[in-house]
């Protein structure tokens, strides 16, 4: 559930730093500013579902929220997660359509929410934002279809090691050297596109081939070349 505990959030906020909102000129900056609103959300929220309209965008301050799509079934699809900096739901802003994805908190997070109103502003005040917008869609886009074929043409061994060099990659690493989120079996297996029971006896696989180590939730990557040859990646 959200709360309104603003405290210094905005004094330090992340949005001034993200890759889209360093582009807006100071008077554009003020004006985010006096228009945003930050708001906690505690894990397990649901920021916004699938399907529904949302008069606005995010921004992620703190914290982690996971993106994900539902099956007909009612299984979760992970499609991404939102950290420090990131934008969330600004393609459905543009586009005028409902969601076409849910998101949820799993680690407690500060959100900053921007007004669709305010976007379209600075889309056609400032082509430098306009410019770097339309770059991060198309980095969506590749992403999406990078997904496609992954699915398609991968095995599930081979997806699981992709998925724990991205998580490595995007997240980094503590001082122990685990990656620095933490997912349960089902939640890999939903980003992966396979049944839990294949992602516990993979990671067991991988532990025993010494590739990775394991410490209930916590995963750590040992041999970060080989998960790259199985992963089939550059």
């Amino acid at each position: 559930m959200k709360t309104n505990e603003k405290q210094n959030i905005c004094v330090d906020c992340a949005v001034n730093d993200s890759n889209i909102f360093k582009y807006l000129t100071d008077s554009e900056k003020e004006t985010l500013d006096q228009q945003k609103h930050c708001n906690i959300y505690r894990k397990g929220d649901i920021i916004y579902h699938e399907k529904n309209r949302i008069s606005g965008c995010y921004c992620v301050v703190s914290g982690i929220i996971k993106i994900y799509k539902t099956g007909i079934d009612g299984k979760e699809q992970i499609i991404d997660f939102a950290k420090k900096g990131n934008i969330i739901g600004f393609r459905s802003v543009l586009s005028n359509e409902p969601a076409c994805t849910s998101t949820k908190v799993i680690e407690d997070c500060a959100v900053c929410f921007i007004p669709s109103s305010l976007i379209f502003q600075f889309i056609q005040n400032n082509p430098s934002f306009s410019l770097n917008l339309l770059k991060l869609i198309c980095k969506e886009l590749e992403t999406a279809n990078s997904y496609i074929t992954d699915i398609a043409q991968k095995t599930v061994r081979e997806r699981l090691a992709e998925i724990l060099l991205k998580l490595n990659r995007e997240f980094g690493v503590n001082s122990d050297g685990f990656i620095q989120i933490n997912l349960s079996r089902e939640e890999l297996a939903n980003m992966v596109g396979t049944a839990t029971e294949s992602v516990i006896r993979l990671l067991s696989e991988f532990k025993n081939e010494k590739l990775i180590e394991l410490q209930t939730k916590k995963i750590k990557l040992l041999e970060v070349q080989k998960l790259k040859a199985l992963a089939k990646s550059i």
